[in-house]
Formats: C-alpha cells, sequence, structure tokens
C-alpha cells in the first residue's frame, strides 16, 4: 500500500512592519534542495509559473524566487468548484559565500523552477591525494 502524503500550500508569513502592494494570497513554494561537489541545485514548486512570470535575484546573500500566478481563463466557461487556490509565490534563502553569483541557471518547466547555483572554483570539493612517506 503506498504512503499518501498531503501538501498543503503554506502562506507567506509577513514581516513585522512590512505590507504587500497587492491584494492576493502568496504561498511559500516547496523546495528541494541538492548539494553535490560542482553546485547547489534547487527545484521549486510553483505551478502556474513561466519564464515570464518568475522572478530570480540576488542581492548580496539572499537568494530570492518569486512568481506571479494569474487566474486561468476559460472562453465559454466558468469554474463552478475549485479546490485549487491560486496565488503567487515568494521565498528568500540565505546563500554562502561560497556561490560563484555570475553562474546562476535558471529553468522554468511545468512549473518547476529549477536553480544551479555553482560553486565558486575554491569552494568546491577538492580530492587530496594521500602520499605515504
Amino acid at each position: 500500500m503506498k504512503n499518501i502524503v498531503e501538501y498543503e500550500k503554506k502562506p507567506v508569513q509577513e514581516a513585522a512592519g512590512v505590507e504587500r502592494t497587492h491584494n492576493r494570497r502568496v504561498y511559500v513554494p516547496k523546495v528541494d534542495i541538492i548539494d553535490t561537489k560542482e553546485s547547489v541545485i534547487l527545484y521549486a514548486d510553483m505551478p502556474g509559473v513561466d519564464e515570464g512570470s518568475v522572478d530570480v535575484t540576488i542581492d548580496k546573500n539572499v537568494l530570492n524566487i518569486s512568481g506571479v500566478v494569474n487566474l486561468p481563463e476559460f472562453k465559454g466557461m466558468s469554474i463552478a468548484y475549485a479546490e485549487y487556490e491560486v496565488g503567487d509565490y515568494d521565498r528568500s534563502f540565505t546563500i554562502s559565500d561560497d556561490i560563484d553569483r555570475e553562474k546562476v541557471e535558471a529553468l522554468v518547466k511545468n512549473g518547476v523552477l529549477k536553480l544551479v547555483l555553482h560553486k565558486a572554483p575554491e569552494a568546491a570539493v577538492k580530492k587530496i591525494t594521500v602520499r605515504a612517506e
């Protein structure tokens, strides 16, 4: 028997004193982060976003990903019932100085954002050969 895991979208928690300029729901995208010798790869679930509606920025040591999702339009039809809530996405990460800011790759496909954060050459894991005397 398969284990069924239910995921619920988690709304963004606003910092004290911060107000949004849009009256829309904002969710925290769920992510998987994979650390390799050469890079850190981040996968973020952001259903409804595409390359024109997702934004990735790095300011100092803060990586921010955000995406805007517009309500789907159906010609000649209207939604009678919907359990899927539409909203934007926003999440920030603190990244280390080991990440090369000039070598960040971003790709979005089927609502999944993939970021490849390459490590600076001096930060990459280096195997040291041990010799016997």
